[in-house]
């Protein structure tokens, strides 16, 4: 029997050139923009702060899937375009995705990853959102003059048996009514609820919180909240003047603010009858609701048009021109809901099919994570390029939804892109700028911990904690009361 030791073989030319194939190409995949992740990952520590403050309460001795390469697998997942757990029973063997997550065998199975949102608990879910806000804080070279926290509701519509389902009648539907929190593009919160409630549940502790770890970081930011008319009641106004809080808040219109614009409204309609032109108008006047103990600035854009009167009420308690406190900054709030759909859709924060209400509400913290990588993967790696406000979803089938050939042996990992063509970001100069960083160093945190620095970015190293030390890292070394945590959760 013949011995091969050439698996070349020779099929013929085209001109010139000698036509050659082998088997010695590797293994296809479809996400060979994935080790783009990987870097940016590395840089930001995610999933090793993910996976450091939380429990796992698995036997270390029996552990094949350390809990890091668990939340990795699932957050690349999310990424690349894998909602559902039983994809990964075939991306599993993905060698580009194994060589995301840092193996060389297959990674964990659907039932794995299920076990690791059925065990959930509300500790972790608080420990997560400490996470997002640490990454938020570390990822600023220099303190902000000012913040703006968006906060805003959406629906995750639920089609079984889920603990907490409820019926929602503005959506006609039944779903979950999570909370989210948003300062520019990063996620600060998402604070999965019940939906047969008050929009603005919980609203206040949730800010409460974020704005106290905030300030531990900067004292002398300026801060605001700013919300639709969902969010406008007494408690969370009290509260923001009382901390030094500013706002600007819609305020939904009732028979008390229509007779006070009535005669501008009048004015506005009879114009719009002589010229037949749209008329528009910005004023500002002063409120008090009946629920209320002063009186507050509430400015009004009144509209006239060929559907009739369309007036808006925001209150605020911020200085300056009427104009352009609403044109800039209040309707500047219309690009949070653009981040929710983002974080929902593109990111699949909706697939809430567990049965527990603390699996799910993991799952909506994973996308979450997600959602954080895929910002940081625009700051770093696609600044000043063509996808630098893109979203994820683009993103995704620009730079991620690449294919590649892959190569391992014992000693190199080598994948194989296409060659980039003009019109297409080059995938690798975003490799090249998300690598680089400088070395680590080792510095102490105010817990006493260590902590991985690259860059001003931090990443916790894992240490054993408790679930109520995690819940006092958030808040900065003060424990929350019951009711903060049960706001919060």
């Amino acid at each position: 029997m013949p011995k091969c030791t050439d698996g070349t073989m020779d099929l013929g030319r085209v001109g010139r050139r000698v036509i050659e194939a082998n088997f010695e190409g590797g293994d296809i995949g479809s996400d060979g923009g994935v080790l783009l992740l990987r870097r940016v990952d590395e840089r930001i520590g995610l999933s090793r702060a993910a996976a450091a403050v939380l429990s796992d309460p698995r036997d270390p001795a029996r552990i094949t899937h350390t809990l890091r390469d668990l939340l990795a697998q699932r957050i690349y997942g999310l990424c690349c375009g894998y909602e559902d757990l039983n994809d990964h029973d075939t991306l599993r063997d993905d060698l580009l995705m194994q060589t995301a997550v840092g193996r060389v065998d297959a990674l964990a199975s659907s039932p794995t990853l299920s076990r690791l949102e059925t065990r959930a608990t509300r500790a972790q879910a608080v420990a997560l959102h400490g996470v997002l806000i640490e990454q938020f804080i570390a990822s600023h070279k220099s303190p902000p003059e000012e913040l703006v926290l968006d906060i805003d509701a959406s629906d995750v519509p639920l089609h079984g048996d889920q603990e907490r389902c409820e019926f929602h009648a503005y959506y006609d539907h039944h779903c979950y009514l999570p909370l989210y929190v948003f300062c520019g593009q990063a996620m600060l919160a998402c604070v999965l609820r019940r939906s047969r409630i008050d929009g603005a549940k919980n609203a206040a502790a949730v800010i409460k919180l974020l704005v106290q770890r905030l300030r531990q970081a900067w004292p002398n930011a300026r801060i605001i909240v700013r919300g639709d008319s969902g969010f406008c009641r007494q408690r969370l106004l009290r509260w923001c003047e009382r901390s030094g809080v500013n706002y600007i808040i819609g305020l939904a219109r009732n028979a008390r603010l229509e007779a006070t614009v009535q005669y501008a409204e009048a004015m506005l309609a009879d114009e719009y009858a002589r010229t037949g032109a749209k008329q528009r108008l910005i004023d500002e006047f002063v409120y008090a609701a009946d629920s209320w103990d002063i009186e507050r600035r509430v400015i009004t854009r009144l509209e006239h048009g060929s559907q009739g009167n369309n007036p808006r009420f925001v209150v605020t308690d911020l200085q300056g021109d009427a104009i352009q406190l609403y044109e800039r900054l209040y309707c500047a709030r219309g690009e949070a809901e653009n981040r929710i759909k983002e974080a929902q859709l593109d990111l699949f924060g909706t697939r809430a099919s567990c049965h527990r209400f603390a699996a799910n509400q993991l799952r909506l913290l994973l996308a979450a994570l997600a959602y954080t990588l895929m910002q940081r993967l625009r700051e770093f790696a696609l600044k000043d390029t063509e996808l630098e406000r893109a979203a994820a979803a683009t993103i995704r089938v620009r730079l991620l939804k690449i294919g590649a050939a892959i190569v391992r042996n014992t000693r190199r990992v080598r994948v194989l892109n296409r060659t980039p063509k003009c019109g297409h970001h080059d995938l690798r100069e975003a490799l090249s700028t998300a690598g680089r960083f400088g070395r680590l160093r080792r510095t102490e945190s105010a817990g006493g911990g260590q902590r991985v620095a690259r860059h001003g970015y931090y990443a916790p190293v894992r240490f054993s904690i408790s679930a109520r030390q995690r819940r006092s890292n958030w808040l900065g070394g003060t424990y929350p009361s019951e009711e903060c945590l049960r706001c919060v959760l």
